[in-house]
């Protein structure tokens, strides 16, 4: 009894250390909880609670109508490819500890518009949109969350979108942009709830075989690639720039360029006053629907003059006069024609989009009413002065570029001053009225100035700032650094592929196809393609017609040129393919094939079927 009451103080002590030393430890602790977790872009509306979701062996996706199951499909995937292992999707009844929950309730949720989503983690976790791509953003967020591990803390959050219109835009019009990399981009941009994707390409014409010059897509490649971007929610809009930049589809057909005052063809500059023109441009709309599902068209419109001027083409101005009386200018014979592009659309069920540096304000017709214009560049007419008038202007700055070669979005300047929509070229914006949201653009000018890997590299940051930008509070964290950070927290989505990876070690092979043998060593490029080189040089598609500084004519020779590790043309992807691969060139991504008399030369995979080489 008396050693119990001389331990008793002794006891009383420690229990109180062991107080005073758990305190901290325990008030840090509520402070993380109490902390969003983290995701880009960033949750702004978050409510923690006790306790933790775990997510394990016994976890099912539970969704009751339709439009969940769907959800509830598409993530079972993402979560398989995230290495989360089979996870079966159930058609509702009876829930348990450990589920996610997937509802799509129209009617209960009218505050959630039609991307917002509310997410609630506890015993189970539960997803609630009012509409089918609301409940897939919040899946978005249950991925990123658990791309920190199995737990997540419990809590609530009510996430919605502050505008309509998220968005990138890639020009693939000239140089070709290979399907596995715009296949990342759309798993990309829905994994950061980036919804629109703007792509102006060639899709090869079966109406009109004279514009199939390369650069083209096949019909099947883009109805894969829409449907992976309907599955994910990202609409894919197709663009064929006119009146201006219509040389990779009227370069073959003089009839239809608009000829100067000294007689000289206009190969990028369709002419507007000839219906034929129109015609022609229309029937490529049509033929783009029949693999495009987007309600939105864009015509570009852009630089129609560039480099020139009206007064170089007096057929404008009378055909303007013609049409709209005698005040009328020049500017107004394009307008027309953006016009008629309109109703065309629009009878079709389709939404016309354009560039905004055609509305310098020269023109007395107006552009249709309903037309969205995108504002890239510092005009007389200002972006105040379109909503003004009645049109959903789109915020496509020229800050926010990625030019191949040429200029890049300073990404970090852009977040430390808090960057949103309402920041225009030429004009910063009180209020977002009006605004559809913004973009980033990625342009081909120097063709042979960058590799799509360098490209990939550069866009991710801009891609994660787009989106904090237009989706949330563009300034989540005190400095860059810790953006950035967050951005790596929650890594790449889920089926993002590596496309950097080289599928045999450095070294030296001897590489042989169809009777062709090369001696050669295959050493990778920070880029993560292969430079192949022999006593003569490394292998270089060199010759032919350049296109933006690259060499896209299909039937030119690979050579063996002075090797230079900044000359793109020298990097080749390693294609694996059944028993060997296929070499296609970093840049004009055509395949290398052998001709009967033995020249190894560049084509396009669908007109020559590649080579398949071995390595030993």
């Amino acid at each position: 009894m008396r050693e119990v009451r001389h331990r008793l103080p002794r006891l009383l002590g420690a229990v109180a250390a062991l107080t005073l030393l758990a305190a901290p430890t325990s008030a840090v602790a509520q402070e993380r909880q109490a902390a969003p977790p983290v995701t880009v872009p960033a949750l702004t509306d978050w409510t923690s609670a006790p306790g933790s979701y775990a997510f394990g062996a016994g976890t099912r996706l539970v969704a009751s109508d339709v439009a969940g199951r769907r959800v509830a499909h598409t993530l079972a995937e993402d979560l398989r490819a995230a290495g989360h292992g089979v996870v079966p999707v159930a058609g509702g009844g009876a829930t348990r500890p450990g589920d996610v929950v997937i509802d799509v309730r129209p009617s209960a949720r009218p505050t959630l518009g039609t991307e917002g989503y509310e997410l609630a983690a506890g015993r189970r976790l539960s997803i609630t949109g009012a509409t089918e791509t609301g409940a897939f953003y919040g899946t978005r967020t249950l991925l990123q969350l658990l791309a920190r591990g199995d737990r997540i803390p419990a809590g609530h959050t009510t996430d919605v979108p502050r505008y309509r219109e998220r968005g990138v835009g890639v020009c693939a019009c000239y140089i070709h942009v290979s399907l596995p990399w715009l296949e990342n981009l759309v798993r990309e941009m829905a994994y950061h709830k980036l919804n629109q994707l703007l792509l102006e390409l060639k899709v090869k014409s079966d109406a009109h075989p004279e514009a199939d010059t390369w650069g083209y897509y096949t019909k099947d490649e883009i109805r894969h690639l829409v449907a992976l971007g309907d599955r994910y929610h990202v609409e894919i809009i197709p663009e064929i720039n006119s009146p201006g930049h219509m040389d990779p589809w009227i370069e073959n057909r003089p009839d239809l360029q608009l000829t100067d005052s000294d007689g000289n063809k206009q190969p990028a500059r369709l002419d507007v006053t000839r219906q034929a023109a129109f015609d022609y441009y229309t029937s490529l709309m049509d033929e783009y629907a029949q693999v495009f599902t987007a309600k939105s068209w864009h015509m570009g419109a852009d630089e129609y003059m560039l480099g020139s001027d009206y007064a170089k083409y007096p057929q404008m101005a009378a055909y303007a006069r013609s049409r709209y009386g005698p005040n009328a200018t020049p500017q107004d014979a394009y307008v027309d024609f953006v016009n008629r592009v309109q109703a065309y659309a629009a009878g079709e069920g389709r939404h016309l989009r354009i560039w905004n540096d055609g509305l310098t304000g020269a023109n007395t017709v107006p552009v249709a009413a309903g037309t969205t214009v995108e504002h890239w560049l510092n005009v007389a007419v200002k972006p105040g002065q379109l909503i003004a008038q009645g049109y959903a202007v789109m915020n496509a700055s020229y800050s926010l570029y990625l030019v191949r070669g040429g200029f890049h979005s300073d990404t970090e300047a852009l977040y430390d001053r808090s960057w949103d929509p309402r920041s225009f070229e030429g004009e910063q914006l009180a209020s977002a009225d009006g605004i559809t949201g913004a973009k980033i653009s990625l342009w081909p000018d120097n063709g042979s100035g960058e590799t799509e890997n360098e490209v990939a590299t550069e866009l991710w940051p801009a891609l994660r700032h787009i989106s904090q930008a237009t989706w949330g509070d563009p300034h989540p964290d005190a400095t860059y650094a810790g953006f950035t950070a967050r951005g790596t927290e929650v890594g790449h989505a889920p089926g993002w592929r590596d496309l950097t990876k080289v599928p045999v070690p450095d070294g030296t092979y001897t590489l042989r196809a169809d009777g062709v043998s090369y001696r050669a060593e295959v050493r990778r490029t920070p880029d993560g393609y292969a430079t192949l080189r022999s006593a003569e040089g490394c292998l270089e598609i060199r010759g032919g017609k350049l296109t933006l500084n690259a060499p896209l004519q299909p039937g030119v020779a690979a050579t063996w040129e002075p090797c230079d590790g900044r000359n793109t043309l020298q990097r080749w992807e390693l294609a694996p393919e059944a028993n060997g691969y296929h070499l296609i060139d970093a840049i004009t991504r055509m395949a290398l094939t052998v001709t009967d008399d033995g020249r190894v030369v560049q084509y396009p995979p669908d007109q020559r079927t590649p080579a398949l080489w071995h390595l030993s």
